[in-house]
């Protein structure tokens, strides 16, 4: 039987059964249960600030933040969320980078930023108010594009510096104020590839918890240029055929999805489900 998730924030008056969504920095707390890993229904440490997430089927969802340097207790571990990947439930991830969001907002919204007076939480929806000046703050999401550029059987992939030795990935960026995401498309390709492209069609979202971005997916046409590298940020890029791509990015992230869409040939029945 499916879980759907209910977003909230304010909690039923009984919590019936619950999940907690313990992050000390970035890391989750979890049980271990022989090689599995599940969300403990309650915890033995003292959490610093907490939030409810909202129901998990018939279980009530909160977030807690605790102590950066906080000790597991025996049978637990703490475990950064690309590490759990493919050990929770993909619902259970979700709610974790809803969790680890939602905590960073509580942390650094305690004061106003235009008057330093401490903020009071709304008690209908998810924002923070300064009782003394007014100024309103919602939880912060960094809209960000990622994009397939495609020529023929080829695609296009790069390696910033940061990525691990020998992997690629598509092209990505963030929006720019006044601008739209296929502008951000046409800029940030045209800006670290020196590739003029065409034809961008929307794909999917993903959000994105590291830290805390929304990742909108688009695939596009090459329409013309040469490689030229922005080298501040990217190493290195290439056409390579779809099938005989170098290490790419977990299935985790949009940018696989993507990947995978284009090299099996289900870009139509990923655009129209």
């Amino acid at each position: 039987m499916s879980r759907s998730f209910v977003s909230g924030v304010a909690p039923p008056e009984k919590v019936q059964s619950s999940l907690w969504f313990a992050f000390a920095g970035n890391k989750l707390l979890v049980r271990q249960v022989g090689e599995r890993y599940e969300i403990p229904s309650a915890i033995d440490l003292a959490p610093i600030r907490t939030q409810y997430l909202g129901q998990l089927g018939d279980r009530s969802c909160f977030s807690a933040e605790l102590a950066k340097d906080a000790i597991a207790p025996e049978g637990f571990a703490l475990l950064g969320l690309r590490e759990l990947y493919g050990s929770l439930t993909e619902e259970e991830f979700a709610i974790a980078g809803r969790a680890v969001q939602i905590i960073a907002w509580d942390r650094t919204h305690q004061f106003c930023g235009h008057c330093a007076t401490p903020m009071t939480q709304l008690p209908d929806e998810r924002a923070k108010r300064c009782p003394n000046c007014g100024l309103v703050n919602y939880p912060r999401l960094s809209p960000a594009m990622i994009v397939l550029v495609s020529r023929g059987e080829e695609i296009l992939l790069a390696r910033a510096h940061r990525f691990p030795t020998g992997m690629y990935s598509l092209l990505a960026g963030f929006v720019e104020p006044g601008e739209s995401l296929e502008e951000t498309v046409v800029r940030e390709v045209r800006e670290e590839v020196g590739i003029e492209v065409k034809n961008i069609r929307y794909f999917g979202s993903q959000p994105w918890p590291f830290p805390n971005s929304l990742m909108i997916g688009f695939m596009a046409d090459y329409a013309g240029g040469s490689i030229a590298l922005e080298e501040k940020e990217i190493a290195d890029a290439k056409w390579f055929h779809k099938h005989n791509l170098p290490p790419i990015p977990p299935r985790i992230s949009i940018a696989r999805k993507l990947i995978d869409a284009f090299v099996f040939g289900a870009i139509e029945s990923a655009l129209n489900p």
